[in-house]
């Protein structure tokens, strides 16, 4: 599976987040749309652009991997690691990371990304302590994929 090179990746993240800037007034971020969608979910998606950067995240990322050629029904686990040990974990990583990026007033994207750009202060507390948690993790996660 060959995958892009980080340096250009990181400068394409780049790019998207100026373009973003420049045409919408806004950077990136992502959890203001679920929260928006999970409390409007009865009215139009035409006046959030938010809900329409989630789709294009979404159809972006499933053209990127048909692209690369991997896109395909799969679940990536260590060899001691069942599936549903492997699901388990994920979606209480993805439930963290939402209760955290609410308690935060925003996600990894809008707070890293976006307030990382225009060098708000909080953004980088942010930063310092997902980097922490991550660190923090990293022993858990390495024995569930070993």
């Amino acid at each position: 599976m060959k995958y892009t090179n980080a340096y250009v990746a990181g400068v394409g993240v780049g790019l998207v987040l100026l373009a973003t800037f420049v045409l919408t007034y806004h950077g990136l971020g992502a959890i203001g749309a679920y929260s928006w969608l999970v409390g409007r979910a009865d009215h139009a998606l035409g006046d959030n652009w938010v809900a329409f950067e989630l789709l294009g995240v979404a159809v972006g990322g499933a053209l990127s991997a048909a692209l690369a050629g991997r896109l395909r029904p799969m679940i990536e686990r260590g060899p001691h690691s069942s599936r549903g040990t492997r699901l388990a974990t994920a979606a209480l990583g993805g439930m963290a990371m939402g209760i955290g990026a609410k308690f935060a007033r925003g996600c990894t994207s809008g707070l890293a990304l976006s307030g990382g750009a225009v060098l708000s202060a909080g953004a980088w507390l942010f930063i310092g302590c997902a980097f922490a948690a991550g660190y923090a993790i990293i022993p858990l996660a390495r024995r569930l994929w070993n």
